[in-house]
């Protein structure tokens, strides 16, 4: 199942300036959130929630951010 994360690297961008801030933020390396952002990994729960805290986005905004499906 792949997602689109668009929206989600807008957030990213909006509230950190660039991947690599929000990585370092986030606690992971940036080529490990390149690859999570590629389809290529998958968001753990915690990093689901810790990505919501470190970008103010509401519990019931997580589905726009983490699980849009990729048409």
């Amino acid at each position: 199942m792949l997602f689109n994360y668009q929206k989600l690297r807008g957030k990213i961008k909006e509230v950190c300036g660039t991947q690599d801030n929000f990585a370092k933020q986030l606690k992971i390396g940036r080529v490990s959130l390149s690859q999570r952002l590629n389809n290529q990994l998958e968001f753990s729960q915690s990093e689901i929630h810790d990505s919501c805290r470190i970008l103010n986005l509401n519990k019931n905004e997580i589905p726009l951010y983490f699980f849009d499906l990729k048409v």
